[in-house]
């Protein structure tokens, strides 16, 4: 059974960071794209990052450009989103999803299978 599992979430200052984890399991990353979205409350799903399983093409939303690293290791069949510089309109539930596809799309209903989301709460 396909399915992706995100860790790392959590309660953190402004100004600190997080690594999320998206685990794969039932299926190896070759061939797919991946990516992170979240939610805030009251608000709509938002596109974060995506990479590719080759790592050729990445990409970022505006307000984390800089700030955020999606990483892929195929050896742990995990994805990884690095998060520094936490301001607290960054909280929000973050979930991963991945579409078998060498391309990074744009909604999340593109995708072809999701996590369950971590809580990410950025406040002093």
């Amino acid at each position: 059974q396909l399915q992706l599992v995100e860790s790392g979430g959590g309660l953190v200052q402004p100004g600190g960071s997080l690594r999320l984890s998206c685990l794969a399991s039932g299926f190896t990353l070759d061939y797919y794209a991946f990516a992170w979205f979240r939610q805030a409350p009251g608000k709509g799903r938002e596109g974060v990052s995506c990479m590719t399983s080759s790592g050729r093409s990445s990409k970022y939303a505006d307000s984390v450009k800089g700030r955020f690293t999606i990483s892929i290791d195929n050896a742990k069949n995990t994805v990884f989103l690095q998060m520094n510089s936490l301001k607290p309109e960054d909280t929000a539930v973050y979930s991963c999803a991945a579409i078998a596809l060498l391309d990074c799309r744009k909604w999340y209903e593109d995708y072809d299978y999701w996590g369950q989301g971590t809580q990410v709460t950025v406040s002093s």
